[in-house]
């Protein structure tokens, strides 16, 4: 396939859906794959995370602060989600990006943004506890199922890496990096609160 004319338009919208990614680059994409799905999806993610990292260091001073009531009001989320300028703050595609962020977080309760934010005494109790379940197997046996279980303890509780819950094969990072690959601006999940009726506080755990 050499021309985006040849790419099925149903492959498109599968890509799309798959990736949430701009029409024009899920045709680009495919051209690029020869028409497969697969590789496709690789070439969008490969290119949303490489222009997230140059985009990264860029300040983002804009943004805007959402709020989601769910349950008739059983459950409350508040998120800031920061970019580059007013202009793409009062984006509808960028608001949109925040309300879907919002609908996550409600669904999916993640205690972190990422793994950076987690304190280091968690991971390491985390870490004993996973010692403990595979004590009597070989040490490089052990090691691995340890850091496999590690890895998806931070799949739970940090939002970047869980799986979004419109598309659990895209993880919100995943999200991210396309959002910047498609506004043009470094965007960040600063912060948010999710609040459920009735849970303990900290000091009453």
């Amino acid at each position: 396939m050499n021309t985006t004319t040849e790419i099925d338009p149903k492959l498109v919208k599968q890509l799309r859906e798959k990736t949430n990614a701009g029409f024009m680059d899920c045709k680009r994409a495919l051209v690029e794959s020869g028409g497969d799905l697969e590789k496709a999806e690789t070439i969008l993610r490969t290119k949303g995370i490489a222009t997230a990292a140059k985009k990264a260091t860029r300040a983002t001073k804009e943004g805007i602060v959402a709020s989601y009531i769910h349950l008739q009001g059983k459950v409350g989320v508040l998120v800031e989600v920061n970019c580059e300028t007013d202009f793409v703050a009062r984006n509808e595609n960028f608001r949109e990006f925040v309300k879907d962020i919002t609908l996550h977080i409600a669904a999916a309760h993640p205690l972190y943004v990422s793994r950076a934010d987690l304190p280091g005494n968690l991971i390491e109790a985390e870490r004993e506890i996973y010692k403990a379940q595979v004590q009597g197997k070989p040490a490089h046996v052990a090691d691995k199922i340890v850091e496999g279980k590690v890895e998806k303890f931070y799949s739970t509780v940090c939002l970047l890496e869980q799986g979004f819950i419109k598309n659990p094969d895209v993880t919100i990072s995943d999200l991210l990096n396309s959002k910047i690959a498609e506004l043009g601006e470094n965007i960040v999940i600063r912060r948010f609160v999710r609040y459920l009726v009735g849970e303990p506080l900290p000091n009453e755990a």
